[in-house]
């Protein structure tokens, strides 16, 4: 995801059909349409398009823990040369682990949400990263309980 991609041209029906979607992405077309007093030929075009123009991407989420990740961290990377960090960050993401990925302005070069089954799975993958040329130095916070992990609400555009 780049700062570099436009924003797509929406209006306040797009806003409420992802609002439904968000809730419930399995929400049937007919549901939707009766909800928002239109057709389902309506909300079936308008999906598709924003399915087309990767507004929304529709996926089941798993929920963690109940299949066996335990360890769930946050992994500050120190990169130098900082003109390779394009290169480490290509390298990060193909990353099983790595299930979140940014650039940061803060007091490391790019951060990484990382899931692993257990703490000696994380100590692996720290430990590979660590040998990855242009990462000098790591810094890991262990995640101990998730107190909210949800989609951003599109009211904060309003």
């Amino acid at each position: 995801m780049s700062n570099t991609s436009q924003v797509a041209e929406l209006d306040s029906l797009d806003f409420s059909i992802l609002n439904y979607l968000q809730k419930d992405g399995r929400m049937s077309y007919t549901i939707i349409a009766e909800e928002l007093d239109v057709s389902v030929g309506t909300v079936r075009s308008r999906v598709n398009r924003l399915l087309d123009e990767k507004v929304l991407d529709i996926v089941g989420r798993v929920n963690r823990e109940k299949v066996g990740f335990k360890c769930y961290s946050q992994v500050g990377i120190f990169i130098r040369p900082a003109s390779i960090k394009d290169l480490v960050a290509k390298e990060l993401a193909n990353m099983k682990e790595v299930c979140f990925l940014v650039g940061t302005s803060g007091e490391y070069d790019l951060e990484a949400d990382i899931i692993c089954k257990d703490n000696e799975q994380l100590i692996e993958f720290v430990n590979r990263i660590s040998k990855i040329e242009g990462i000098y130095q790591t810094k890991t916070t262990l995640y101990f309980e998730v107190y909210k992990a949800t989609e951003p609400d599109l009211s904060l555009l309003e």
